[in-house]
């Protein structure tokens, strides 16, 4: 059994993904070809944004958002401790600092109630995490931040392209959303990617500016870039994709819900991440809480049931970051983290691989 199975993913779309990648051999267009141009704009449809950018990674896409708002020295930028590291990096690395937001401990998305406190006069962004699959509140968060003077707010949809809010997607929840399409993401690709979404023509003109090292014709460069394009073969794997991910959102929602009842009926001692009503998670992580951690992912291992752990550490303990704030400033995500297991999850998972894993996580959590 694979944690994330790609291979039964390739196998299912083999031909088309091939075609695909031979179409780009044919016409050497490896850098911002057709493909590319193509899959901007069935991405934007998809999400229903006016503006698709095509990225070289999530981190990228999350950076070139905040280097497009000219975020800088003396800004600050909210975000949560308890989500991959890119996400405060990227803050960082435009010379701005990040400020936490403790979590919610049953969703492990930002807590909202508590973000009005952290902002203050240089507040210029707020990066609200759509962890494990399924996006925050995010009408909530845009409301608080227009409030504030119209502080934009860039959704991190790294984990939750696909996943819907009150009738909208992922991705298009805010002033500018930022996904990933890393291979072991919802929407994945064979090597690196990423997109910025976005309704504002002149993010959007920043963005594609900034990807190409600032250029706005060749050799003609009017800011401050990187280069942080998506090669045009990721965009021919994600064309061949994108033509079954409705049933693969499908599929993921349907696994997560009879995960749910498979492990309460069980009886196995794992807290579930709540998915609230007005929303769904496409369940990038399959994620459980379990006292005994090491214990319990030992005796899965020797079960032959691959697990992992997101996150460990959360960012405001991790050595780069210790100095923003003390120990024991966000017990809620200090717990997540001695406490998240991971299971097996894809659209692949099947149904008898799926009983396995609940089997033996209620033998491990109850013996």
């Amino acid at each position: 059994m694979d944690f994330i199975d790609l291979k039964a993913q390739y196998r299912a779309l083999r031909e088309p993904i091939n075609q695909r990648i031979q179409q780009v051999l044919d016409h050497g267009q490896y850098i911002l070809g057709p493909e590319t141009v193509e899959l901007e704009r069935r991405l934007a449809a998809y999400v229903g944004a006016k503006h698709c950018i095509s990225v070289a990674s999530g981190t990228e896409a999350l950076l070139i958002a905040l280097m497009a708002l000219d975020v800088g020295p003396g800004d600050e930028v909210i975000t949560v401790p308890f989500t991959f590291v890119a996400t405060a990096e990227v803050i960082a690395l435009v010379g701005a600092t990040p400020v936490f937001v403790d979590v919610e401990p049953d969703t492990c998305n930002m807590d909202v109630s508590k973000l009005e406190a952290a902002i203050t006069g240089d507040t210029r962004a707020i990066i609200p995490v759509s962890l494990y699959g399924q996006p925050v509140d995010m009408d909530e968060i845009n409301a608080i931040a227009a409030r504030h003077g119209g502080i934009t707010v860039i959704e991190d949809a790294a984990q939750s392209f696909g996943a819907s809010y009150r009738g909208h997607r992922s991705g298009h929840l805010s002033a500018i959303g930022c996904t990933s399409f890393f291979p072991s993401k919802p929407l994945g690709c064979y090597g690196d990617g990423g997109a910025i979404f976005t309704d504002d023509d002149g993010i959007a003109r920043a963005s594609t500016e900034i990807r190409v090292h600032g250029q706005s014709a060749r050799y003609h460069h009017t800011r401050i870039g990187v280069g942080g394009r998506m090669d045009t073969l990721q965009s021919a794997i994600l064309l061949a994709k994108l033509d079954r991910f409705d049933w693969e959102v499908q599929r993921r929602i349907a696994l997560g819900a009879r995960y749910g009842e498979a492990i309460r009926a069980s009886g196995a001692h794992a807290a579930l991440v709540s998915v609230r009503p007005d929303r769904s998670s496409v369940w990038a992580q399959y994620t459980v809480q379990v006292e005994q951690r090491d214990a319990v992912q030992k005796t899965l291992q020797q079960a032959g049931i691959p697990t992992a752990v997101h996150y460990p550490k959360p960012l405001h303990q991790q050595p780069a970051y210790r100095e923003l704030c003390a120990p024991g400033s966000f017990p809620v995500s200090e717990a997540l983290a001695q406490r998240v297991l991971s299971l097996p999850m894809s659209a692949d998972l099947s149904e008898a691989d799926q009983d396995r894993v609940v089997q033996a996580l209620a033998q491990a959590t109850t013996t």
